[in-house]
């Protein structure tokens, strides 16, 4: 996953080109953004369209589901990003933000069903899945109802017995579906706002598995 540079809160796009094509040219080839995300599915579009690296990498978006209020917004909302993205396919296509198994019954309702076997036919949606925030139980629910082919939980190591946690991630890995961790740095509170003792274990730990793998 890759979060867009930003200037003055406005999308930084030299920046960003810059960034996103040196990521691939060090072997990076997943890029993940999503509807509700500004200007977040163009600027990923463009630059992808503009170098013409599309075929290297996999793009993940999201269906916002608070939005989605029958069939024919489904269709509107993926045509738009089809065209924000610059692209003819989306590798994975996951509904945003899952909390309860209730949101996903109400999606049914509504026939989304009918619109991921469509889209499946006509080659333009590959993998589909969901992005989740709610807890154990309802990951669960949501997971055992349907033939889902990837979702995405919170996963780092403070978040373990978190939302999913770790229960989640087996119990999604025991059903053959494919699991993609978000937030695996707490949005760098693991990297850059750690107390100073836990970077200082945290280092001689890392010098120790170096020598330990005799580099």
């Amino acid at each position: 996953m890759y979060e867009i540079s930003k200037k003055n809160r406005v999308i930084d796009y030299e920046k960003t080109e810059k960034q996103i094509i040196t990521a691939i040219e060090k072997g990076v080839n997943y890029f993940d953004t999503a509807y509700l995300y500004p200007k977040s599915e163009e600027t990923l579009g463009k630059v992808l369209k503009s170098n013409n690296c599309r075929e290297k990498v996999k793009i993940a978006t999201k269906m916002p589901v608070q939005t989605i209020k029958n069939r024919e917004k489904m269709d509107e909302i993926f045509e738009n990003q089809l065209k924000r993205l610059k692209t003819d396919y989306i590798d994975y296509y996951l509904i945003h933000n899952l909390i309860k198994f209730e949101e996903w019954e109400n999606l049914k309702n509504l026939g989304i069903l009918d619109f991921i076997n469509s889209e499946k036919k006509k080659g333009r949606l590959i993998n589909f899945g969901f992005s989740f925030h709610g807890n154990l139980h309802e990951f669960k629910k949501i997971i055992d109802d349907y033939n889902w082919e990837v979702c995405m939980i919170q996963y780092n190591y403070i978040d373990e017995h978190y939302q999913a946690g770790t229960e989640g991630l087996d119990y999604a890995v025991s059903k053959n579906i494919g699991v993609i961790a978000m937030e695996p740095l707490r949005g760098g509170m693991l990297v850059e706002k750690l107390p100073k003792k836990a970077k200082k274990l945290l280092k001689i730990s890392m010098l120790k598995g170096l020598q330990g793998n005799g580099d």
